[in-house]
């Protein structure tokens, strides 16, 4: 392979920002074209849904310092859209200009899905994925105001804990039967919507929207499936984010059934020289020997950062497991692996209903995810264990020292 004198990185989030600081990282000096339609620098998602909604902060956290993409000689090109890339000649279509790569990354990150239903075009309904959404969102956070989320995810929930804690007026919509259903299960998602419920939420769940209500381009209120309404002044819809696999798709890349960017263990994709990194790469990986796709901030984080090596000649696989964490009221988790909690065992050591504890789902007798809750000792030995695996004695999970069983 030979060494690359431009690379062009398609997307200006977590994924993009961390290949680029990575390649000068590891003392690449060619020319690094980092381009995306938002118009901050990069910034990291977490803070839109935690602090910046909980009121704690103004800003999120930066990839890097304003001066960086300068002093390292990486153009940043800010509120600005690729609209095509072409394999035979390897250019990219950018901003009304063309320009030429050696290899490309995409990193186009996702939007946030929407509900097909009557009203979806009122003012008043919310998004939350970009900065500006966050901070607009937070002003309609107030004393008495009636915020209606549709979604009981993790945004839905963080986002219910913030409008609480301002005072507001909280209804929760989700046709599943509890929050944070396919993550968690029965058991651990009836832990969080009690928690919920103790802080006054109200959960309308098991049941879908099927319109909004309204008039004069506001909505007041969404009718759910069973002619029951819901009044509210303020909509947030939280029900998942699809991956933008636009450029891919017109460029003739190979798609996961509609769901993301094949890639190869490698972060690779079906064309030659062209990588995808962060919540748009379904990488066969291979801990899981399956395509798997993250939209979390540690996946976006650690694919921009591992896919550098591989743009400058390396091969080598992405094998971290997937991890996430979430704040709520008292509540802090964090989340390691890869489960099904409809068909894995789970094993509970701690106390679930205090919310400290440490929650493993097992499939075969090997430990396939970890969740430990207000509890923050054990953070790299529930690392090790499910990175590796390992097949643990349920009893030994609840009451025998984990460093120990970590090896």
């Amino acid at each position: 392979m030979a060494e690359p004198r431009r690379i062009v990185i398609v997307g200006t989030g977590l994924a993009g920002a961390s290949a680029a600081g990575a390649l000068r990282e590891q003392g690449f000096d060619g020319e690094v074209l980092l381009v995306g339609e938002q118009r901050y620098r990069p910034y990291e998602l977490p803070a839109l849904s935690k602090g910046i909604l909980l009121g704690d902060t103004d800003d999120p956290d930066w990839v890097h310092d304003e001066s960086f993409y300068a002093e390292k000689n990486i153009e940043l090109r800010l509120h600005t859209r690729a609209t095509a890339f072409h394999l035979g000649d390897r250019t990219i279509d950018v901003g009304g200009a063309t320009e030429s790569w050696d290899r490309l990354v995409l990193a186009t990150g996702s939007t946030p899905r929407r509900l097909r239903v009557p009203g979806s075009d009122f003012d008043n309904i919310r998004r939350l994925r970009r900065l500006d959404d966050a901070r607009d969102l937070r002003k309609e956070f107030t004393e008495g105001r009636r915020v209606v989320i549709i979604g009981a995810g993790w945004i839905g929930c963080e986002a219910a804990a913030a409008a609480r804690k301002h005072g507001a007026d909280v209804t929760v919509i989700d046709p599943l039967p509890l929050p944070l259903h396919r993550v968690l299960g029965d058991t651990v998602g009836g832990v969080f919507r009690r928690m919920h419920e103790t802080e006054g939420v109200t959960f309308r769940l098991g049941i879908g929207v099927a319109e909004y209500v309204g008039d004069g381009g506001q909505a007041t209120g969404v009718r759910l499936d069973d002619g029951t309404e819901v009044a509210g002044d303020v909509f947030l819809l939280a029900v998942g984010a699809r991956p933008r696999t636009e450029l891919a798709q017109k460029a003739g890349l190979e798609l996961s059934e509609g769901n993301g960017v094949d890639v190869d263990a490698t972060l690779r994709t079906s064309a030659p020289d062209v990588y995808a990194a962060g919540d748009i790469a379904a990488q066969l990986h291979p801990r899981y020997g399956q395509r798997v796709r993250v939209e979390h901030w540690a996946n976006a984080k650690d694919q921009g950062a591992h896919v550098a090596k591989n743009l400058l000649g390396a091969a080598e696989p992405y094998t971290a497991s997937p991890y996430f964490f979430s704040d709520q009221y008292d509540l802090g988790m964090e989340f390691r692996g890869l489960a099904d909690p409809v068909t894995d065992e789970l094993v509970v050591r701690g106390d679930l209903e205090g919310r400290e504890f440490i929650a493993f789902w097992l499939r075969d007798g090997a430990v396939r995810a970890a969740m430990n809750v207000n509890m923050w000792d054990d953070g790299d030995a529930l690392g090790a264990i499910v990175d590796a695996q390992a097949r643990i004695e349920p009893a030994k999970l609840v009451d025998a020292d984990l460093a120990g069983l970590a090896g």
